[in-house]
């Protein structure tokens, strides 16, 4: 009579499933690096770049955007700056952008026939014309725009998508296979030289597993960006008044006009209506009075007036600095001058506090130098880690061979896996679409690599 294992399984079993699931998760953490890595460096160094943008645009374009502080003087009139920098480069202006510090200069946005839009720099000393750039047309603008891929297009830009949700995989694969099994080291200490491959494994072990919680943090506040399941969220968010509140659009005409088309808006205000002027038959306040008036509300420094363009257009003042609780959108009616909507990052609904503030620590902003420098840390180590992945696969791989990690003898282990993929596609179809076609991939391929019976 066999003796009974209700609750025990041979060792033999146990030993060959743990073995069939480590193999399963290094295949698919090896398929989700193939796939993420690429990306990853170039995210990683173009947004190390990108947490100093204004330190290297004021050294880059500092001819453009630096001025000599002039104590006694007095800053000449925002339309006099305008009025020379429409003389200088003829068209209509469209925002005036105020210096963010004594040692700035103004920025004047101009349309023009034959260019474009000209971005226009003004010393508010003198007045005089500094010099001009093709509007975003600074080095971090460059930076920022081959971050998010939007030079490539649309299509281009939903990879990012899908290799944030990627990179989530990568990283839970990661710990899984770091987890420590008796060894001695490779857990936070790196052993062997740089000839052998246990070298580059502990590098990249340890590397990933210190950085990795930031590699997930950046993947979920870069998501608000993503070109499908941000513009979705974004609806969902502000359409279920968890973003900007319904109630400050009230008592006052509104547009059909997105703010995001008239100005530059943070994610959470781009959806947002703008409001109407009314009085038409009176005579428009100018540029001066309104910025005075920007000023009296106590508008943060650096802030952007975007002009009206026709009879029913407002003034609309905008400033995102840093400082989170300085957020703030200003709407005056262009007749009479008064606030017409005037909403601030205080009055943000709880889901749009939150992605904002991700943002705002994603880009290095929310706690100064010290986010910056954290941030440029998981940069270099993000790097490390898709060199050392690199390295540690050229070491291992046969020759002539792509060096796929081998498939596990129980399939079954795979079930996990579309609890992963139905999972994903709920919350990221984008990321949910990829997994299938590399379930299917994963499978043809081993089809294919699977000896033939005689």
């Amino acid at each position: 009579m066999s003796e009974l294992t209700i609750g025990r399984e041979p060792a033999g079993f146990v030993a060959r499933s743990a073995s069939d699931l480590y193999r399963a998760v290094w295949r698919w953490h090896f398929y989700a690096g193939l796939l993420v890595l690429p990306f990853m460096i170039t995210l990683a160094m173009t947004g190390a770049l990108y947490l100093f943008k204004d330190e290297i645009d004021g050294i880059v374009h500092s001819d453009l955007k630096r001025v000599e502080v002039q104590e006694s003087a007095t800053r000449a009139l925002p339309s006099l700056m305008v009025t020379a920098a429409v003389a200088t480069h003829p068209g209509t202006a469209v925002k005036f952008t105020d210096p963010v510090s004594p040692d700035s200069s103004a920025e004047i946005t101009i349309e023009t026939a034959d260019q474009g839009k000209l971005a226009v720099y003004v010393d508010p000393y003198t007045g005089k014309v500094l010099g001009a750039l093709p509007d975003r047309g600074t080095v971090m603008w460059t930076i920022r725009y081959l971050h998010s891929l939007k030079y490539f297009g649309s299509f281009t830009r939903a990879l990012i998508e899908i290799a944030g949700g990627w990179s989530i995989l990568l990283v839970g694969t990661g710990i899984y296979l770091w987890w420590p099994r008796r060894q001695t080291g490779g857990v936070v200490s790196v052993r062997g030289t740089p000839r052998r491959r246990i070298f580059w494994r502990d590098t990249h072990a340890v590397t990933g597993i210190f950085v990795g919680f930031v590699i997930v943090f950046l993947a979920i506040t870069g998501m608000p960006w993503s070109g499908v399941w941000g513009a979705k969220i974004n609806d969902w968010v502000n359409g279920n008044n968890y973003g900007y509140p319904s109630g400050v659009w009230t008592g006052v005409p509104m547009s059909d006009e997105h703010a995001n088309h008239i100005a530059q808006m943070s994610w959470s205000l781009e959806q947002a209506k703008v409001p109407q002027s009314s009085g038409q038959d009176s005579q428009p306040v100018g540029l001066d009075e309104a910025v005075a008036t920007f000023e009296k509300l106590g508008l943060h420094k650096g802030y952007a007036v975007n002009l009206p363009t026709d009879p029913f257009g407002v003034y609309t003042g905008s400033v995102f600095p840093d400082d989170l609780a300085s957020q703030r959108v200003i709407h005056l009616d262009q007749y009479s001058g008064k606030p017409l909507i005037d909403v601030s990052f205080a009055d943000y609904g709880p889901f749009a506090k939150g992605i904002e503030w991700g943002i705002s620590v994603h880009m290095g902003q929310q706690f100064g130098l010290a986010n910056q420098l954290v941030l440029l840390a998981a940069c270099i180590a993000i790097v490390m880690l898709a060199v050392s992945a690199g390295v540690m696969w050229w070491k291992r791989r046969p020759a002539g061979s792509l060096g796929v990690p081998p498939l596990p003898e129980d399939t079954r282990v795979f079930r996990g896996l579309l609890v992963i993929l139905i999972a994903g596609g709920l919350l990221f179809p984008l990321v949910g679409i990829s997994l299938a076609a590399m379930l299917v991939l994963d499978f043809s391929y081993s089809r294919m690599r699977r000896p033939k019976r005689a």
